[in-house]
Formats: C-alpha cells, sequence, structure tokens
C-alpha cells in the first residue's frame, strides 16, 4: 500500500465574493479533494491579506488554507486542473509537508 502523504493547499479568493458564494466555492473544492481519494485534514479561511502586487484587478485576496493527506496526486492534479479555470480564485499552491 502507497505511504500517505501531507500537503499543504493554499489558494487566495477574489475579495468581493459574497459570503455564500465563498462558502460553496471551499465547500465544492473540498469535496474535489475527497471525491478524489484525499482525506482534508482541515480547511479554514486565513486572513485577508494584502497582495504583494495587483492580481486580476485586485490588491486584497481571502487566504484558505486546506490541510490533506493523499496517497497520490489525482486529487491535487484534479484541484489544480479546477482551481486554474475558477475566476473566483485568484492563485493557488499546493506544498508537500516533510515530516
Amino acid at each position: 500500500m502507497a505511504q500517505s502523504k501531507k500537503y499543504e493547499i493554499l489558494y487566495i479568493v477574489r475579495p468581493d465574493i459574497e459570503e455564500a458564494a465563498k462558502a460553496a466555492l471551499v465547500e465544492r473544492f473540498d469535496t474535489i479533494l475527497s471525491d478524489n481519494g484525499a482525506e482534508v485534514v482541515e480547511s479554514k479561511d486565513w486572513s485577508k491579506r494584502r497582495l504583494a502586487y495587483e492580481i486580476k484587478k485586485y490588491r486584497e485576496g481571502l487566504y484558505h488554507l486546506v490541510k490533506v493527506t493523499t496517497e497520490d496526486d489525482k486529487a491535487l492534479n484534479e484541484f489544480d486542473r479546477l482551481a486554474k479555470i475558477n475566476d473566483d480564485i485568484l492563485r493557488h499552491m499546493i506544498t508537500r509537508v516533510e515530516e
């Protein structure tokens, strides 16, 4: 059996999104991960922060942090693919957490 690996996914949501739409977005992306074999250990809002540079005309973004464990890259690849085409997500980064 493959060894589970831990990852952190940090993504930045556009700041002018409605609260209900943001909650639905977070739930959708958490579900994408779990439906593709990853275990979502934690999914939490981090904070609203000023961006170092303008992204898609925005100077601020809502940061959201997700911690997951998974045995393969399927869930991460699907998250990455869908985050790239979602207009509400300005940027995202997937990082492997070393034990």
